[in-house]
């Protein structure tokens, strides 16, 4: 081993030290975007030995993530290549944080977000068959570290994200930023094609959304085929927190007045550009009432 990765003297983390370190991080990133913490965790042992590898100590990497698009400080190291290109991170948390980032805003991790928060083993396979590791043990390995350590416990405290929404006397939304005097109503995401949404109050942009769900408007902007971030919403008009799919469990839509593609992706939570793909048409394209659209391939 090169003197350069020589380990610090002082004594290394043990596993349940690990644990007792990040499952707080990783209970809260499992809140925020629906990565299960036992996988979290477990990837994090795995990938960084228990927080004691060089990765992880001088570059707070837990995850083996690199470079790829990655603008910020680096890492050198060999890996299945020489001198291979790491992120690398101020702090642990960074790196929890941009896990989440990384699964969430790649296509080829989409799928995963179909499955329960509380299935690791399903997920587990699912990150070998999307690439996230060359090891064909690595889902094994996972499941074992999972349930050797019984970190799929902390599973069980997932709950779909909050937002808190002003409502008067009629149940009617009121303006989150308006002072009023009604009560508060917790109004809780839920899934629109296995996707977490919320509902837009009145004057909400990507940029409020986001702040409300502890997110970046970035992400609201992506995840809902915007083209701005200034992008004013309509009061109760959805809002998707995660990716949306490929491909709906409907077929086809029957083109009604008003719609748009934007507006028939939205409804049923697939991306702008696999719906343009599937129909030949763009964004701007004027639809025909009674006009069939393919909602999948």
């Amino acid at each position: 081993m090169s003197s350069a990765f020589a380990q610090p003297a002082e004594r290394h983390n043990t596993r349940e030290e690990y644990i007792n370190m990040f499952k707080d991080e990783a209970v809260k990133e499992m809140k925020r975007t629906g990565i299960p913490a036992s996988i979290t965790l477990a990837q994090g042992i795995l990938e960084s030995g228990d927080g004691n590898s060089p990765l992880a100590r001088y570059a707070n990497n837990h995850f083996g993530i690199k470079c790829h698009d990655w603008k910020g400080a680096t890492f050198i190291q060999d890996d299945d290549a020489k001198d291979e290109c790491f992120r690398k991170y101020k702090n642990p948390n960074q790196s929890f944080k941009d896990h989440s980032e990384f699964l969430t805003t790649r296509n080829r991790y989409a799928f995963l977000f179909q499955l329960r928060p509380t299935d690791y083993v399903a997920w587990a396979h699912g990150l070998k068959k999307a690439g996230y590791a060359t090891n064909p043990k690595y889902p094994e390995l996972l499941i074992r570290i999972i349930e050797e350590n019984n970190l799929h416990a902390y599973d069980k405290q997932y709950v779909a994200p909050t937002a808190q929404i002003n409502i008067n006397k009629a149940g009617e939304n009121l303006d989150l930023a308006r002072p009023s005097t009604a009560g508060l109503y917790q109004a809780a995401a839920v899934f629109e094609n296995r996707i977490k949404y919320t509902k837009a109050g009145l004057n909400d942009s990507p940029k409020s959304i986001a702040q409300k769900f502890n997110m970046a408007a970035w992400q609201i902007k992506k995840y809902n085929d915007l083209e701005s971030e200034d992008y004013k919403f309509e009061r109760g008009e959805m809002v998707f927190l995660q990716p949306k799919r490929r491909k709906s469990k409907q077929k086809t839509h029957v083109v009604k007045k008003g719609d748009t593609p934007w507006s028939i992706a939205q409804k049923y939570g697939i991306k702008l550009e696999r719906l343009s793909m599937y129909n030949s048409i763009t964004r701007y394209s004027k639809l025909s009432v009674g006009e069939p659209l393919k909602l999948r391939p």
